[in-house]
């Protein structure tokens, strides 16, 4: 069977425990950012979870109705917003680290790296002493999934362009990397968890998902990271003048 961009329906069933134990992690991420001076790093990354929070909750759920939530059998907009707050904290915090350090090619880039893929690939396992999947989540792609499109093609083609134009040349190949690597290294530790259901759609998910949902920004936040890394260093000091 052959599937289209609007038949992309991404689900998760998971528990509470994952919860707790991830958000966890987050408050140890952010503290080690912070004991290792990467304040931009950590102000970049809450605003990602912030970013996250608006699209999935104000787009999603409340303008386009994509969203379905339910915990324990129940559906109510207060369930909704908490699960939604921490998904969009989650990603987002460890998304947008993973995007910024690769563009800064931080000198601890591997340990980084190896932090969070380790987390998001061993995260379930260790919240598997429970064994019930109370929380299901999913989402329709019709609405939104063109208008995703259309912002990939629009950065990347702006590079290109940028490139063919001028001598400082931008490396698109890295780019894509990281926009595909990042969303790739979740969407996979999910689908072999066990969190996102294995089905005959799952491999066009993964594939989708992972070529479009994150990557579609890295030309916008390699812009924003070259435009501030100009003046200011990640430990908010300014950038000497040669």
């Amino acid at each position: 069977m052959i599937y289209e961009l609007g038949n992309i329906t991404p689900s998760r069933n998971l528990n509470l425990a994952y919860i707790i134990l991830d958000c966890l992690f987050l408050v140890i991420f952010l503290t080690l950012l912070i004991i290792k001076k990467r304040y931009a790093t950590t102000i970049w990354s809450l605003l990602g979870g912030v970013l996250y929070f608006i699209v999935d909750y104000g787009y999603f759920h409340l303008i386009s109705n994509s969203r379905f939530i339910s915990f324990n059998g129940m559906e109510s907009e207060t369930i909704t917003a908490l699960i939604l707050l921490w998904m969009s904290l989650s990603y987002g915090i460890t998304n947008f680290a993973f995007i910024w350090l690769c563009l800064k090619k931080d000198k601890y880039l591997k340990e980084w790296l190896i932090l969070i893929i380790m987390w998001w690939l061993i995260a379930p396992s260790l919240a598997s002493f429970d064994n019930t999947n109370t929380i299901i989540t999913s989402r329709t792609t019709t609405k939104y999934h063109y208008i995703m499109a259309s912002m990939l093609i629009v950065g990347y083609l702006f590079l290109i362009i940028r490139n063919l134009l001028t001598k400082n040349k931008v490396n698109i190949l890295w780019l894509l990397a990281i926009g595909v690597g990042v969303q790739f290294g979740w969407e996979i530790s999910l689908l072999i968890n066990g969190i996102r259901p294995l089905n005959e759609a799952s491999f066009m998910t993964l594939i989708i998902n992972s070529l479009l949902e994150t990557n579609l920004g890295l030309p916008y936040m390699y812009l924003i990271y070259k435009l501030f890394s100009k003046y200011y260093n990640d430990d908010l000091t300014k950038v000497k003048e040669t």
